[in-house]
Order: C-alpha cells, then structure tokens, then sequence
C-alpha cells in the first residue's frame, strides 16, 4: 500500500513539474500560429472545404444558403452550422440582402492564409521563390514558355 502512494505522489510531481513550470518551448508568434491553426480547423472538415471550394467558383457574388445547399446536398441544419464555423474563422463573408443571406469567399483570410504557409520557404530556405506565388484571383503562372521552330 506504502509503495503505490509512493508512486502516485511521484507522477503527481513529475506532472506538477511540467504543469507549472511549463517548460516547453513557444514562438513569439504563437498567437498568429493558433489562428492559422484554427482557420485550418474550420476548413478540415469535407464538407466545409466543398463549401469553400463552391463558394470561390462562385466570387465575388456569392452564393444565397439556399443555392450552397442545393448545389453540395447538405441538410439546412447541417449547412448553417458549417457556415457558421467558417464566419467565425472569417473564411467567409456574409451580407443580407432582403430575406436572402449571401455568403462570398473571404479571399483576404484566405491570402493570408497562403502567405502564413509559403513564409518560411520563401524567405529563410528559398524552396519556391517568392515571385512563383500567384495572387488569388490572377491566371495561374506557366512553365517557361517554349520556343516554336
């Protein structure tokens, strides 16, 4: 009975020791890093990535509710929900126009977004070169051009 005290006040103490000493290791920048975090977050469900994706085919306008969930077959319940992460994060933005609610694409956060990812490789080990980014929205960059014979 002694030696299993003993024990539990041993691994009571160890996790003491790294609940208030709280050793590990944080970037200045982590608050910026929790919400990239959290915006991943929002998009890693399916459901809410298919909405996203229907959404930018759908710039700047926008979609009614009504339309996304005709479009992507999601319950209404379901959908609002969705939505509703997705506002949060600010992924998404909503206007009212009459009874219609339209969301659109938050393609600033998303532009964000991409830039949070490509930083690091673009500035500290130059794996993509920083001019190979293209801006949301513009045509995408091809390969070198070939010459014709």
């Amino acid at each position: 009975m002694l030696q299993r005290k003993g024990r539990m006040r041993k691994s009571s103490c160890i996790f003491a020791y790294f609940w208030y000493n709280r050793n590990m290791k944080t970037r200045k920048d982590s608050p910026s890093v929790t919400r990239y975090a959290d915006m991943f977050a929002a998009m890693g469900a399916e459901p809410r990535l298919r909405i996203m994706q229907l959404l930018l085919t759908a710039h700047p306008q926008g979609l009614v509710v009504g339309n996304i969930q005709d479009e992507l077959e999601i319950p209404a319940s379901t959908l609002s929900h969705h939505l509703d992460k997705l506002k949060n994060e600010e992924l998404v933005r909503v206007r009212r126009e009459g009874t219609f609610l339209w969301y659109s694409a938050n393609l600033e956060a998303l532009q964000e977004v991409m830039n949070f990812l490509y930083a690091e490789c673009c500035t500290r080990n130059k794996a993509i070169e920083p001019g190979e980014l293209v801006a949301i929205g513009s045509a995408p960059k091809c390969g070198p051009e070939r010459k014709s014979k």
